[in-house]
């Protein structure tokens, strides 16, 4: 069965263990789903020179964050790893995106986050695909596309980030959307629905809404990796589509019409 993608915005690692909207939805999604051979996640908190891959049959949970209760520092998720998965994408993506696999490197937060709610039991095989954010977005899509036959292989692709991402002018006292981050989001959603992949892979020419959700472009790539996966028959469902302060929560799932 073609197994869809997903784009979700993954905000706080809070929402690993909080009961809010946001996992409650990604709960949703995993019981609503067609349940995935295995999973490869592209997670803005990986950043690699050029395409690496985990390899560990065993990944560790990282906890690469700080300032956060224990309880989130407690959180172990035991999910398998899928070395012949990590050796298909090497594989596909071939002499154009030479890839390499690291043995040791296990899920960080933005992998297992989102993937907790969504698939609690941990029992699907996770591979982690680093994102080279020096690279600029047309070069993260012709990498991505290069991956559509895992869609028909029972790979789903998760990718893990935020349309809006900017902490530096994050107010944790007021949720208050800001008109930039709203205008930026709305401009990403509305391209999408276009299907102007091209359009959004070329971020640095949105102007100045764009500068500002997007002052670093880790947390945006992950973005065109989901695009870079529709196919002509596939329906666009945006959803969590909502912005924080100057923080967005827009999610994406790319399926069958």
């Amino acid at each position: 069965m073609l197994q869809p993608v997903l784009f979700l915005g993954h905000g706080s690692p809070m929402n690993a263990i909080e009961d809010n909207a946001w996992s409650r939805a990604w709960r949703a999604l995993g019981a609503r789903l067609p349940k995935p051979r295995a999973i490869l996640c592209v997670s803005a908190h990986w950043e690699t020179p050029g395409p690496w891959l985990t390899g560990s049959a065993a990944p560790p949970t990282i906890h690469d964050f700080g300032g956060f209760p224990q309880a989130l520092f407690d959180v172990r998720y035991p999910a398998p790893g899928d070395p012949a998965l990590a050796q298909r994408v090497v594989e596909l993506l071939g002499d154009a995106f030479p890839a390499r696999i690291d043995p040791q490197r296990g899920l960080d937060h933005g992998a297992w986050g989102v993937l907790r709610p969504m698939y609690p039991d941990a029992d699907i095989p996770i591979v982690q695909l680093g994102i080279d954010s020096r690279r600029p977005g047309a070069w993260h899509l012709d990498l991505a596309r290069r991956l559509s036959p895992l869609r028909d292989e029972g790979v789903m692709l998760v990718a893990s980030g935020d349309i809006v991402h900017n902490l530096r002018l994050f107010d944790w006292r007021d949720a208050t959307p800001l008109p930039w981050a709203l205008r930026f989001r709305d401009r990403v959603n509305a391209a999408t629905r276009a299907r102007e992949f091209d359009v959004l892979a070329d971020w640095p020419a949105l102007g100045e809404d764009a500068r500002l959700s997007i002052p670093t472009p880790e947390h945006y790539i992950p973005l065109l990796y989901a695009l870079a996966l529709v196919r002509d028959d596939d329906a666009l469902e945006l959803f969590n589509d909502e912005v924080i302060g100057s923080l967005s929560m827009t999610s994406l799932l790319i399926g069958r019409a």
